[in-house]
């Protein structure tokens, strides 16, 4: 039972706080658990009852939480220099930063700069793209492609390059203009049951852009995974091809690796399955090991020059944020980059891959999942009503009662509409695995029964 503390600060919750992606009166039925601290791959409330992690807080816990090398680092510099303004100023954390992202990045990608969040890294994608062209002398460079059902934020113009329409479509007439491209998946979704080809989707790319590449500014991609859009999955072959073409037609190549990033995959950037180079890459989330908010955007010295010359030439880009590469931000994210050599993360990364598959497969036994599927540290499953082999009805509301009773049996779980999905932090054991498996397998018996 929560103690009398715990309700009184939900009760100051529900009165004070909106919660993102929630509605509030489901809230007032179901007041979300006070979390107290955190260690590891759990999070604890003040009772001491724990829940594992298994969404990695939004996607961006890599090596668990309160790792003592981070929060050491985060420590040491807020001592020193906790923030400063990083216009026409600067400071180690962010130099220091930026050498090591060019440096395991793809080799044209050659410059850096910060942002807050994923969405705004993709919004200074998408305007450093469009002024290149006005400096180009192409201003009729100017649409943008997008992967159907991709996801790229919440702000204006990522959410008018994306395809999730129950995020986006009450903003519909806010937004710009964008062309949504087929997606060849590698596996069956309920929204996608007979999947294209690869070559259906490269020919209609190809025709689009064969069409309409001298007004096309650029495409932007989540490379291999389209997480926010039901965990779907294509095939590193589409991505090169796809890259080769957008490089043939004189476009961007956009490649969003804010939640396929930092060895999610199984290397260290989902592009790196298909050796590809894009124009610009935006990474965010994994790159503090989700300690604390910060965001990049790389791009090649071709485009940085573009922008470079006097200043009566007007070639500026006039964007940044009051918290642009934040000194203890920077801090941290340096030492979590270092972790993955320390702790061998990416090899721990392929045990839990493998693991992973095996587990969403035994899933599908069960007769109200079915189309499983992993990559990486991603697992997924669609939930059907068995009588039906459909979704269910939104009024059953079954997101719901997964969630309340995975909280009870200490694992967290937010389906994605009708897609049920495993997001670990990377320092998962396999042995830890087998464990949230079996809570998993708790929580489904008791909302589905037997």
């Amino acid at each position: 039972m929560p103690s009398n503390n715990t309700k009184s600060q939900q009760e100051k919750d529900l009165k004070y706080n909106w919660h993102p992606y929630a509605q509030m009166k489901e809230l007032d039925q179901f007041p979300p658990p006070l979390i107290t601290h955190s260690k590891g791959i759990k999070l604890f409330d003040e009772s001491g009852h724990y829940i594992y992690d298994t969404i990695a807080s939004w996607w961006c816990n890599v090596h668990g939480h309160a790792h003592p090398k981070i929060t050491q680092a985060i420590a040491s510099q807020a001592e020193t220099l906790p923030h400063v303004m990083f216009g026409g100023l600067t400071h180690n954390p962010a130099i220091n930063l930026s050498e090591t992202l060019v440096n395991i990045t793809p080799d044209t990608l050659t410059r850096v700069f910060y942002s807050d969040n994923g969405s705004c890294a993709i919004e200074v994608a998408l305007k450093m793209s469009f002024q290149y062209w006005q400096h180009q002398n192409k201003p009729e460079k100017q649409a943008v492609l997008y992967l159907e059902n991709g996801y790229h934020g919440d702000t204006l113009g990522t959410m008018s390059v994306s395809g999730v329409d129950v995020f986006h479509g009450t903003f519909s007439p806010w937004l710009f203009k964008a062309h949504a491209m087929p997606v060849p998946l590698t596996h069956p979704t309920l929204d996608s049951p007979v999947p294209i080809s690869v070559d259906q989707a490269i020919t209609t790319l190809e025709a689009h852009l064969k069409a309409h590449h001298h007004t096309t500014a650029a495409m932007v991609v989540e490379p291999l995974a389209q997480c926010a859009g039901g965990m779907r999955f294509y095939s590193p072959e589409y991505l090169s091809a796809l890259s080769a073409l957008t490089t043939t037609y004189n476009v961007h190549l956009i490649a969003d690796e804010i939640a396929t990033g930092f060895g999610r995959t199984g290397k260290m950037w989902a592009c790196d399955w298909s050796g590809i180079a894009p124009d610009f890459m935006c990474v965010s989330k994994g790159l503090t090991s989700g300690t604390l908010p910060i965001a990049a955007t790389l791009t090649t010295s071709q485009i940085y020059e573009a922008f470079y010359g006097d200043y009566h030439d007007h070639k500026t880009f006039y964007h940044g944020h009051t918290f642009t590469a934040n000194p203890i931000a920077c801090a941290a994210a340096n030492a979590s980059i270092a972790l993955f050599a320390e702790e061998d993360t990416l090899k721990n990364v392929a045990q839990l891959s493998t693991s992973l598959n095996q587990h969403i497969h035994q899933l599908a036994a069960h007769p109200n999942f079915k189309n499983p599927r992993a990559f990486g540290a991603i697992a997924a499953i669609d939930i059907i009503d068995a009588k039906t082999n459909a979704p269910f009805p939104d009024s059953h509301r079954i997101p719901r009662l997964l969630y309340q009773a995975g909280l009870k049996h200490h694992v967290m779980l937010r389906p994605l509409g009708n897609t049920m999905y495993i997001f670990p932090p990377l320092c998962t054991t396999v042995s830890e695995l087998e464990v949230i498996m079996e809570w998993i397998h708790t929580t489904i018996n008791e909302v589905f029964g037997q």
